[in-house]
């Protein structure tokens, strides 16, 4: 009897295979996609498909430095609670037991401080300039912030702020600077007859005179002269002064560099310094930090507003009393002003007894000018301008500008009263409450 069961093959031979649809969802042999698509001339299915996955090369993003996100509050719970369990528990760094282990230890972090001692050191003039740098990029901070509270980006606000400098700095030099080299190369011409009118006044006969100061400058002058040496380091010292100048440039060149760096990249690196501390401290740190580089900014703003009012006023004083050479003057006490107390009264004194070459008529008229305007600065214009900069004692402000001239020079007294208002920011926020607690 002939088995009627069904073959497990029925219905699978060449005949009974279902065509595939277009929408079935199954993919389409090679072949047949390829005779399906060879009169139309696009690209068969295969190489449709090769084509989709196929991943071309180009170019892809430089690999960056990522911090780790900060841990939420449970696990930094957790961390703790396994930092208290194992506390006690741990193996001490240093055993006396070890006598040579101990010394070797303590040797090589003597020998690590020397290393980064060393390399501080020889790297001096480096740390000067990242230091005026950060100095100049947090005092244009404020103008780009404001320009951020507007809705612009942080890059459009520092191309802003950056374009706006050099447009002053250009405008100033622009106009300043080929009256200050006529007036200079004037000044160097007449000295030499300036010196002999001196000479030739009263004054100075009633002097020598007395203190026969002719016959010691004459004395001390043939001397000089008399001595190769000294003409051997006049020389010396020109060329000491043409490597100076192109020093200088260089060294404006790295800090300009520098400041736009900072300027473009402050927020990133003072949210790196911010994670470097604890995160149980990371708030309290923040916000001093705000406060200290808020009030930096604001300073440096509010010295340079006082400074540019200071060369004004100057350079009004000195054509009132009709001195010569008012603009290289005026200049000269707008940069004296720029550092803090002592730079403008100091600039006064100056250009007093330079006024005095031409009579004691307009050196009275320049003084009385000038020192009125420096009590209506010190009262009036110096609160207003500085309100939102730093508040520090005028004893401390002194020993600050005296410290940091004796350190870095110019740069240093106009860098000593943002800092010694930082130290003060932390002594009063950090240090007292700490002793009030203990």
């Amino acid at each position: 009897m002939q088995d009627q069961s069904p073959h497990p093959d029925a219905g699978h031979g060449p005949e009974d295979v279902p065509e595939p649809s277009a929408d079935s969802g199954a993919p389409a042999d090679a072949t047949s996609g390829a005779t399906a698509d060879a009169g139309t001339g696009r690209p068969s299915a295969l190489l449709r498909r090769w084509l989709t996955n196929r991943r071309l090369p180009g170019a892809r993003p430089r690999p960056r430095f990522e911090l780790r996100p900060p841990l939420s509050a449970s696990a930094t719970a957790d961390g703790d609670e396994e930092g208290a369990e194992s506390e006690g528990h741990g193996v001490a760094l240093v055993s006396w037991a070890h006598p040579v282990q101990t010394g070797f230890l303590f040797t090589a972090g003597v020998g690590m401080a020397l290393l980064v001692y060393g390399i501080l050191s020889a790297n001096t003039q480096l740390l000067v300039w990242i230091g005026a740098a950060l100095f100049i990029a947090l005092g244009l901070d404020p103008i780009v912030r404001r320009l951020e509270s507007w809705g612009a980006p942080r890059g459009v606000g520092v191309a802003a702020a950056v374009l706006m400098l050099a447009a002053i700095l250009t405008l100033f030099f622009s106009l300043l600077i080929p009256t200050v080299v006529e007036q200079t190369s004037a000044f160097v011409e007449g000295l030499p007859q300036m010196v002999s009118d001196f000479l030739e006044s009263q004054f100075f006969h009633d002097l020598d005179t007395q203190f026969g100061i002719r016959e010691i400058a004459e004395t001390e002058m043939n001397k000089f002269v008399a001595d190769s040496s000294n003409v051997t380091a006049v020389f010396g010292g020109l060329f000491g002064v043409g490597t100076a100048i192109i020093n200088t440039g260089f060294s404006v060149l790295i800090v300009l560099v520098l400041t736009l760096y900072f300027l473009a990249t402050l927020p990133s690196m003072k949210y790196w310094a911010y994670r470097l501390a604890p995160q149980s401290r990371r708030a309290r740190v923040e916000y001093l930090g705000e406060e200290i580089t808020s009030s930096v900014g604001h300073y440096v703003i509010g010295q340079s507003v006082v400074a540019g009012l200071n060369g004004l006023v100057a350079f009004i004083a000195i054509a009132i009393a009709g001195i010569q050479y008012g603009a290289l003057l005026a200049f000269f006490a707008g940069l004296m002003a720029f550092i803090p107390l002592v730079g403008a009264m100091t600039g006064g004194i100056i250009l007093t007894l330079v006024a005095l070459t031409g009579g004691w008529q307009q050196a009275l008229i320049f003084a009385a000018i000038y020192f009125v305007y420096l009590q209506v600065e010190t009262y009036f214009v110096s609160p207003r301008v500085m309100s939102r900069a730093v508040a520090v004692p005028g004893s401390v402000a002194v020993i600050a500008v005296i410290a940091g001239a004796a350190l870095l020079g110019v740069l240093g007294a106009l860098m000593a009263i943002p800092f010694a208002a930082a130290v003060m920011l932390v002594v009063k926020e950090v240090l007292i409450p700490r002793q009030d607690r203990l």
